[in-house]
C-alpha cells in the first residue's frame, strides 16, 4: 500500500492547518507526524485516512505491485485507526464489542477474539461492560480494534493515552509483532509513543 499526498492543503475557514505538503507513504514503514497541541497532527491523519476531504491539492491510494487505485470512498476497508476522540461501545462487554467488531473488519489471520483478550491480560474481564473499564482498560481495548484488524493501513493518534508503563510496553510489543509490513502512521508530540518510526514529519514545516 502507498499514499501518495501531491501539493495537499486544509483549511478551516481561512486558517490553513496544512498546505503544500507533498509525501509518499509506504507499506513496511512507519512516520512519525509531530508538533505541538493544534498544530494540525490529527487534521493530517484523518485526511490519510480518507475520512477528510483536502482543501487543494490531491491524495491517491495505490496497493499491490500492479499498483491498483482505490478509491478514497472505498479506502476505509484497508484503513485502521486509533485516536483519542474515537468511543468504543461501552454498553458492550468486552467479547461482545470484538465480535462485534469483526464483523465489519476481519481480523489478522490467526487471530481470534480469545487471543485478543489473552494479548490485553483482560481476561478476568472479559464479560463486564466496559463502561466499567478504567481509562487505560478501554485505550487497551481501542488499539485492539484498530491494530488486529486486517487492514493495511494503521493510524495511531496519541496512541498512549492514558495507558499505564505496563500498557505503554504491550503497545511497543503489538507494533513489533503485527504491524512490520503494513504502512503505520502515529501522530503525536511524545517520542514514547513514536520511538520506532523511521521517519519523521514535522507538521510546522508545512504551513
Amino acid at each position: 500500500m502507498t499514499i501518495y499526498l501531491s501539493d495537499a492543503g486544509k483549511r478551516f475557514n481561512r486558517d490553513w492547518i496544512f498546505r503544500h505538503f507533498t509525501y509518499n507513504f509506504e507499506s513496511g514503514q512507519s512516520y512519525a507526524i509531530t508538533g505541538p497541541n493544534g498544530s494540525g497532527k490529527s487534521t493530517l491523519l484523518q485526511s490519510l485516512s480518507g475520512g477528510m476531504m483536502l482543501s487543494e491539492g490531491s491524495i491517491k491510494f495505490e496497493v499491490g505491485n500492479q499498483k491498483s487505485e482505490i478509491t478514497t470512498e472505498d479506502i476505509y476497508t484497508q484503513v485502521s485507526i486509533c485516536a483519542p476522540y474515537l468511543e468504543v461501545i461501552e454498553e458492550m462487554t468486552l467479547r461482545e464489542f470484538l465480535d462485534f467488531h469483526h464483523g465489519f473488519k476481519p481480523f489478522l489471520a490467526s487471530i481470534s477474539t480469545d487471543s485478543i483478550i489473552a494479548a490485553l491480560g483482560l481476561e478476568k474481564a472479559e464479560n463486564k461492560q466496559i463502561r466499567y473499564y478504567s481509562s487505560g482498560m478501554k485505550q487497551r481495548v481501542k488499539l485492539a480494534q484498530c491494530i488486529f484488524s486486517d487492514t493495511a493501513i494503521v493510524l495511531l493518534d496519541e496512541p498512549c493515552t492514558n495507558l499505564d508503563v505496563d500498557g505503554i510496553a504491550l503497545y511497543h510489543r503489538l507494533i513489533a509483532e503485527y504491524c512490520k509490513d503494513r504502512l503505520v502512521v502515529v501522530s503525536s508530540n511524545d517520542e514514547v509513543e513514536y520511538q520506532f518510526c523511521e521517519e519523521r514529519i514535522n507538521i510546522g514545516d508545512y504551513k
